[in-house]
């Protein structure tokens, strides 16, 4: 047992104290005393109203189940329903218009428009490579997947498919930088200094249509720097690399702005149980803010350090320095209201929220990068961006900026120098997310749909009205269509242009790039200035559409679209009216068994939050615990209502552990859950079907974190 160490009234694990004390506090100006006292005051006064709530939310969920129960069978009148919602206070009325005042909110939330990654905290690599993925090389990209239409079929250098990357770039260039009466592929030179931009084709000298957008240069190396949308192309030129030898321009690689922006996540991406793993978490982020993470790895055989990349610089046109910053913003993803942790205990005995603890510890370490003036800064407007999940409604909302109000008083900073990411990803928020937004107009500096965990959440609330749509049909359903409308156009409402980010939200299919070249491009043109990708190369792939759209134009015809209403966000997806035979619903429940146990074995026996999981298909798929909450509430919701029974289910669920099995054969760390079937993975997996109904808003954690404790304190 952890033997706790007082800090005023506090029980802390003393790995978690040791590091704040030792680690975290230094340099910050912020004495133990006055930092532990602050903190247990602040969980002492907050963590009854944090659990006031939760309860909130149980009631709420109750009565909606009664109103659905007394219903049952009947088709949903959607005047009484939405009369009903609004008499429980799950539905709050509309304030006047207003405006959110966010301050000191750096050019990447605001002005920029552009890719944004999601990663775990917790794997110091992987941060490193979202950090640095500010900058990507396209010839890469495109050589190295099937963005071009098929993946490379050897890993030797292959001429032809050089040539067809730096055709496919070249016509990227005439869409994104433009020239007078010819095209890039039409050049044989091209020279640029602080007198301009030199370009010539086999018939003349040629310009750019819009000369403004070459913007600097480097004398010593030659590259060429130009801008467009807000955003920067850089042409490399190299003699000995194969790809140039073929151009006529010499170009041997195109270097696009990115991944403008990446949250550090520690909530869905991650399995953090208890306080080794919190410090785990706080490190790589102390790392990050203080500018010297770092992480040893063997890459094509030889051993390297990974580190933060440094800024750039240039020389402008008119002669002048032209610095670049050479990292992502970084924001930090807390966890919710929902859980708690035993990492520190009140003095009531209660393990206290995660979220206060978080709120409190990522703010403290985030001071290192405040006070930096030079160097490998994160925000140069001297803000932190903390993006808060899984809340509910306005008084939620509300409460989050009371915490970060408390935060900054007890750290000393400034009213408002956190800003607050809103998740749009539970029904009751989107259904009243101009309050939301109201709730912390003056720190908002972001709103993203999170239609994983929305969907989850769509399940869950309605979990009584009757069996709900296939998971595979879900996005066809009337209400995401309403949501994803509905979030741009009250984040313009609420004046987010120009001062924080409408994000929406993931690719999921880390392998299909060609297909996520032809879609994804629908999130500018939804009115979204960033969107999530996998991985640093798909934000290099993605980066493409924001040279050629300029979101911040489509936003402004946005403006006059009228409003979205509420009918059909609250249309529920039920599955009204469908005779399924057998092998469509046993192709569902396995294709849903199987997805849970892929990505729970490796929540619970290694300690991975997020990965590339094969599907039933055997495609691999970006899972974390929001896709997890879709299945387990889609099984749970068809078993509450009979379309299936617990034998069909189990006799899935072994089916398919034996499946997952043979997927993870490979795998030198991996325990099989099959023949036995008695492992503490595959009885998490298990759990959050069985017991999904009555889980609190059908979430995940609860199952995956008890089940994940069970196994490390069994270890």
């Amino acid at each position: 047992m952890t033997q706790f160490i007082d800090m005023h009234g506090l029980k802390v694990d003393p790995v978690l104290a040791e590091f704040i004390d030792t680690r975290a506090l230094i340099g910050t100006g912020v004495q133990s005393d006055a930092f532990w006292k602050g903190f247990a005051d602040l969980v002492h006064d907050l963590g009854p109203k944090n659990r006031a709530l939760l309860n909130i939310r149980a009631e709420m969920q109750g009565r909606i189940d009664e109103w659905h129960r007394a219903r049952r069978g009947q088709t949903v009148d959607p005047e009484a329903y939405q009369t009903f919602l609004h008499d429980i206070g799950y539905l709050v009325p509309q304030g006047d218009t207003f405006t959110i005042d966010t301050s000191n909110v750096d050019p990447e939330i605001a002005k920029l428009a552009g890719p944004q990654l999601v990663v775990p905290i917790t794997n110091a690599r992987f941060a490193l490579n979202a950090a640095n993925a500010r900058w990507g090389s396209l010839y890469d990209a495109l050589y190295g997947t099937d963005a071009m239409g098929q993946a490379p079929a050897r890993k030797a250098f292959d001429p032809a498919r050089g040539a067809q990357v730096a055709n496919w770039v070249k016509s990227f260039l005439d869409k994104a930088l433009p020239i007078e009466s010819c095209n890039w592929a039409g050049l044989i030179e091209i020279h640029g200094s602080e007198k301009g931009l030199t370009l010539t084709s086999k018939d003349a000298p040629k310009t750019l249509k819009n000369p403004a957008q070459f913007v600097a240069f480097d004398p010593k190396s030659g590259d060429l720097v130009f801008k467009n949308n807000g955003l920067h192309i850089r042409l490399q030129f190299d003699d000995t690399a194969p790809v140039a030898t073929a151009d006529p321009l010499g170009i041997s690689d195109v270097i696009v702005e990115s991944a403008l922006s990446t949250i550090m996540d520690c909530e869905d991406s991650v399995a953090v149980v208890d306080g080794q793993d919190k410090v785990q978490a706080y490190e790589n982020w102390l790392g990050l803010m203080q500018g010297n993470l770092s992480h040893d790895m063997v890459k094509n055989g030889k051993e390297i350090t990974r580190v933060l990349n440094e800024d750039l610089e240039f020389q402008g046109v008119n002669g002048a320095p032209y610095p670049l910053k050479g990292r992502a913003l970084m924001l930090i993803r807390n966890v919710g209201h929902l859980m708690t942790n035993p990492a520190i205990v009140d003095r009531d005995g209660h393990e206290i929220g995660e979220g206060l603890m978080d709120a409190m510890i990522t703010t403290l370490i985030a001071m290192h990068d405040l006070k930096k003036t030079d160097g490998r800064r994160n925000s140069i407007a001297g803000s932190v961006y903390v993006v808060k999940p899984k809340m509910h409604g306005p008084d939620e909302v509300a409460f989050t900026d009371e915490i970060f109000t408390r935060v900054e008083q007890i750290l000393g900073l400034p009213k408002n120098t956190v800003k607050l990411g809103i998740m749009d990803e539970e029904r009751r928020t989107s259904a009243n997310l101009m309050e939301c937004i109201r709730a912390a107009k003056h720190r908002v500096a972001f709103i993203n749909t999170g239609f994983l965990d929305r969907t989850g959440d769509e399940i869950h609330t309605s979990m009584e009205a009757g069996p709900m749509v296939p998971k595979g049909q879900m996005k066809s359903a009337k209400w995401i269509a309403a949501y994803e409308d509905r979030n741009v156009e009250i984040g313009l409402a609420c004046g987010l242009q120009g001062k924080a980010q409408i994000g929406k939200g993931m690719w999921a299919i880390p392998d299909q790039m060609h297909e996520m070249l032809s879609v994804k491009s629908g999130h500018l043109n939804a009115g979204a200035n960033c969107a999530w990708v996998p991985s640093p190369t798909a934000a290099t792939l993605h980066a493409t559409h924001y040279f050629q759209i300029d979101v911040f134009a489509v936003q402004n015809q946005l403006k006059n679209k009228p409003r979205t209403g509420l009918d059909d966000l609250l249309t529920i997806p039920l599955a009204e009216g469908v005779n399924w035979t057998q092998s469509e619903i046993n192709a569902e429940i396995e294709n849903n068994a199987q997805g849970i146990l892929g990505y729970v074995v490796r929540w619970i026996d290694q300690g991975i939050g997020c990965s590339t999981v094969p599907d039933i298909h055997d495609v691999g798929l970006m899972e974390d615990r929001a896709t997890c909450r879709i299945s387990s509430q889609a099984l749970a919701n068809w078993l509450h209502h009979g379309v299936v029974d617990e034998a069909q289910v189990m006799q899935a669920f072994k089916k398919m552990a034996a499946a997952v099995d043979q997927q993870n054969a490979n795998d030198p760390l991996y325990r099989a859950m099959a023949p036995q079937f008695q492992s503490v993975a595959f009885q998490a997996a298990c759990d959050l079907a069985f017991k999904g109904r009555v889980q609190p808003s059908g979430y995940t954690e609860p199952v995956l974190h008890a089940r994940r404790l069970e196994l490390k304190r069994n270890s």
